[in-house]
């Protein structure tokens, strides 16, 4: 087995470590070329966990079956990625072995990786909870303990998941609720990150009222008229002590023990904790101590061992999916050695399974449904596991991308519709007008799109497919003679293939035994060879595919392109044509090899767009970029294929011999500034010879005061977006600090308690301090930041955008901007059958009396919208159809655990380390 450190760690050894088992890694595709070994499985062991215990090392030896398991399993399944055993104890066994940490990217983190606490492994062990965590405020718990029960609740929270709810209230002689929500919310990352910060802001004063906390819990659990999970109901309260029972409220609220009660003492003191282990006893609960900083993790986790007892007793192995993690299905493993006895009332632990999302990609028929045709999938809490717009950006995230469908999409009534009879696994089909976001997200149009949906069996997902109205038929057909045709056309001769401008092909799969060429040449080639040995009709092909893309690589040429010529003048940089079968013929060559529009059309946003406007489209270019003006149309009259309907046909322009045509053609330049905008809002010509550097800029950042008044006359309207999967850079630390980072510094109060020098985490803090203090150059030389991928170097962020569009059918706007002193007349006219509008107006340098602040368009990092306000209305849920939340059978004596926390000392090993540990803190403490 493997160790929680990194394989190539050497120094510092124990005798045990070095004996363990050395796997020859190797770069593994399968896992973005990380190492690993299938001839082995792994063992990650929580740094608070001391390694060499007597119930880690029965746990190595049992969960070694596992390991022919996970290879059958293999075998059985060679695209299984990470199969993996998380154990009630903290061990987690993995397959295929890999290490665990990468010290190149890591040298100075500490590991805390606990699978106990990962939302897969909580979502398999339990049911959905409803839990209110009440906090004593009162002026008892001031200093260290307050600071104890401020970490004690935020480790609390990260036992929860999106299938949980929560709210933290704090009480002395009145009660309040911490944040600002004033009922149970979704325990998603985002509410949970306020509920934390709130936390923080505690502070005590006053007496305890446990009578006021505890009614005041009671009536939050049993509010109806709020969305909640519905199942387990638990109150967990942090104190100090008193001498309070509260009998009276339990014997009024909970006097059928529907709601269980776990009571933890913080803080060192000489309090009664008598009156608190009462309440856990009578109300089917656990009493904890956490009298240090090393004792919170354990002690804040051990109550899912009490909520998985239902679960077991009633033999619940249900298989669960998860969040998209990229993906997990997980299942919960139980003792079925005499399960009734107390000892055998316990959760061994939870199998997961990663499913990969590209495998179930494949499975889905993507090029049959058209460009803009998708499927998606969501869970009964409405977040999507397929959808084309869930593209996490940080490949660091450890926690499962939570994306909900109406986030995903351009929201509306109808759709809320559609997600709620998903949810409710019901069957139907709507066909609506909706916006559509652009491939680039910067526009905005308008679709018809079908939407028809049902429940996927064996799964709490439901699926739908999207359609427009231009894709819901294709052609099914025997096409083999229809390719051997094609083959035989003369453009498709190797010594005539780029001789009609230089041709694109993309990256599809057009047969599973057919490699995909960068080289044109040699793929033709190569499928030649193919169709002479095998029929495209065969189940290895996808012919539809196959032969759109050849019948339209074997006519899209000059001579069947005449329109190549009708737009041959100055200003046109180049010809193109691209279609449905993922050809794009560029002419001249000179031009397609500077070509840098995406060669997939399905992923090109300019071709996506063209399909949902029956206009002349004009796209922008991308700022600071080498890309230029584009125009193009559908052309379904030009369409070179009955088969392949989805033609696009268009020109590249060269802005600057544009800008000077349209300079000349206009006056007064120094009076009147005229522009040419998109229907985005981005400029495309004008009359200013300083503009020319800004085409391509969004007008809003150009001339921020008509673009306001352009948004508010209606001729263009605004959608703001949220993104909840971008990436930002971090906030930069400063290098002058004193200190290690990330480096938790114990108070002297904590190296006098027993419990602190107990946990093995302390050893792994010294570790690093010593690290630190002894190799700190070496560390950041050879392992800089600078080392990591941009990505690596980023975190998670949420960020918004705001996309503009043309709000009516209206031609003519007109009117004037007053600013005070001075105004300026404006005219637009939008410009037929294109998505254009031509706009003339009072030059801006004529008046600069407005604020001038400029109106963003592009994303930037955004606190997203309120989670206080979206909390008073939230997005419908579904629950589990099945709760175990209680059983007649649970032992009496677990659930009442009314002795007090013990502590386990590894006296050899503690003994062995205090004298150089405490050493070293007299040292760092000299310093």
């Amino acid at each position: 087995q493997t160790g929680q450190t990194d394989f190539s760690l050497e120094a510092n050894e124990t005798e045990g470590r070095k004996n363990r088992i050395r796997p020859e890694f190797k770069e593994d595709p399968s896992f973005k070329n990380r190492l690993t070994s299938y001839n082995h499985t792994a063992v990650h062991i929580p740094t608070d966990i001391y390694d060499g215990s007597t119930i880690v090392l029965n746990e190595l030896n049992w969960t070694e079956a596992l390991e022919d398991v996970f290879k059958k399993n293999r075998e059985e399944d060679p695209t299984l990625l990470w199969q993996v055993f998380g154990s009630a104890t903290g061990l987690a066994r993995y397959y295929p072995a890999s290490p665990w940490m990468d010290a190149r990217k890591t040298p100075s983190k500490i590991d805390l990786y606990d699978v106990r606490r990962r939302p897969w492994y909580v979502q398999g062990a339990a049911s959905p909870k409803d839990m209110l965590i009440l906090v004593d405020a009162s002026g008892s718990v001031s200093g260290l303990t307050l600071k104890l029960i401020r970490t004690s609740v935020s480790e609390m929270l990260e036992t929860l998941s999106d299938d949980d709810y929560v709210n933290v209230v704090h009480f002395n002689t009145k009660v309040n609720n911490t944040a600002c929500f004033d009922h149970l919310v979704q325990a998603n990352v985002r509410n949970k990150k306020i509920l934390k910060d709130a936390v923080q802001n505690i502070t005590a004063k006053g007496i305890t009222n446990y009578t006021k906390g505890f009614e005041f819990a009671f009536n939050q659990l049993s509010n109806q008229n709020i969305t909640r999970a519905n199942c387990n109901k638990i109150i967990m309260l942090f104190t100090d002590g008193g001498e309070e029972r509260a009998e009276e409220i339990f014997s009024r609220y909970n006097i059928d023990k529907k709601v269980r009660v776990f009571t933890f003492s913080v803080g060192q003191h000489n309090y009664d904790t008598g009156p608190i282990k009462w309440m856990a006893c009578a109300n089917k609960g656990y009493f904890y101590e956490i009298p240090s900083i090393g004792a919170i993790r354990i002690n804040t986790q051990e109550y899912l061992d009490v909520m998985g007892r239902p679960m077991v007793l009633a033999d619940a192995k249900e298989v669960q999916w998860t969040n998209v993690y990229l993906d997990a299905l997980v299942q919960p493993f139980f003792n079925e050695h005499n399960r009734n006895c107390m000892n055998n009332q316990l959760i061994l632990g939870v199998m997961g399974v990663d499913v990969s999302l590209d495998d179930i990609k494949r499975l889905t028929p993507r090029f049959t449904i058209g460009p803009n045709g998708y499927y998606f999938a969501i869970d009964p809490n409405g977040y999507v596991l397929l959808h084309p717009n869930l593209q996490p950006k940080n490949p660091k995230f450890q926690e499962p991308v939570t994306l909900d469908f109406l986030d995903a999409e351009l929201e509306n009534d109808i759709k809320v519709q559609i997600r709620t009879q998903m949810i409710d696994r019901n069957t139907g089909n709507k066909t609506i007008e909706t916006l559509v976001k652009s491939q680039d997200e910067r526009y905005i149009d308008r679709g018809i799109r079908t939407y028809t949906w049902a429940p996927v069996n064996g799964t709490d997902y439901s699926l739908a497919l999207v359609l427009p109205e231009y894709s819901l038929h294709y052609i099914e057909a025997n096409l083999g003679d229809t390719i051997k045709q094609a083959m035989s056309f003369e453009t498709m001769q190797q010594e005539k293939f780029e001789e009609y401008g230089y041709t694109f092909i993309a990256p599809r799969e057009y047969c599973k035994d057919l490699k995909v060429s960068s080289n044109n040449t040699q793929f033709l080639v190569d499928f030649n060879e193919y169709i002479d040995r095998k029929t495209p009709n065969g189940p290895l092909c996808d012919c539809l595919v196959s032969v759109c893309g050849l019948w339209e690589i074997s006519k899209l040429h000059a001579k069947h392109t005449d329109v190549f010529y009708y737009f041959i003048r100055d200003g046109v940089l180049a010809r193109f044509v691209a279609t449905d079968g993922g050809i794009t013929r560029v002419y001249p060559k000179s031009a397609g090899e500077e070509w840098g529009e995406n060669s997939e059309t399905y992923d090109s946003s300019f071709y996506k767009r063209n399909l949902d406007n029956d206009v002349y489209i004009f796209t922008a270019p991308y700022i600071n970029s080498k890309k230029h003006t584009l125009l193009h149309k559908i052309s379904t009259p030009v369409t070179v294929c009955v088969l392949c309907y989805h033609t696009v046909v268009g020109v590249k322009l060269n802005v600057s011999a544009w800008m000077n045509s349209f300079i000349n053609a206009t006056t007064k330049k120094n009076v009147m500034d005229c522009v040419i905008l998109d229907d985005g809002g981005f400029l495309l010509m004008s009359n200013q010879d300083d503009y020319i550097t800004q085409i391509g800029q969004f007008f809003g950042e150009v001339d921020p005061v008509l673009m306001i008044t352009l948004v508010n006359s209606s001729l263009f309207s605004f959608n703001k977006t949220y993104d909840y999967q971008s990436v930002c850079d971090p906030e930069r630390e400063t290098k002058a600090a004193a200190g290690p980072r990330s480096i938790y510094v114990p108070t002297i109060a904590d190296m006098l308690t027993v419990g602190w020098w107990a946990s093995t985490a302390v050893w792994s803090v010294l570790q690093q301090l010593l690290l630190s203090l002894t190799l700190p150059n070496v560390v950041g030389t050879v392992y800089s930041e600078d080392d990591l991928s941009d990505a690596f170097s980023k975190e998670s962020c949420i960020t918004e955008q705001t996309q503009y569009f043309f709000e009516n059918e209206n031609k003519s706007f007109s009117g004037a901007m007053d600013c005070g002193n001075c105004s300026r007349m404006y005219r637009a006219e939008k410009l037929p059958n294109t998505n254009l509008v031509f706009l003339i107006s009072d030059a801006k340098s004529s008046c600069l009396s407005c604020d001038p602040k400029p109106l963003r368009q592009a994303e930037q990092p955004s606190t997203g919208p309120d989670p206080c306000v979206l909390a008073q209305n939230p997005r419908y849920r579904k629950g589990p159809e099945v709760c175990f939340d209680n059983n007649a059978d649970v032992s009496n004596n677990q659930n009442g655990q009314c002795s007090e926390c013990i502590f386990i000392i590894q006296c050899l090993f503690f003994f062995f380390f205090f004298f150089f540990n405490l050493t070293l803190i007299s040292f760092l403490f000299a310093r």
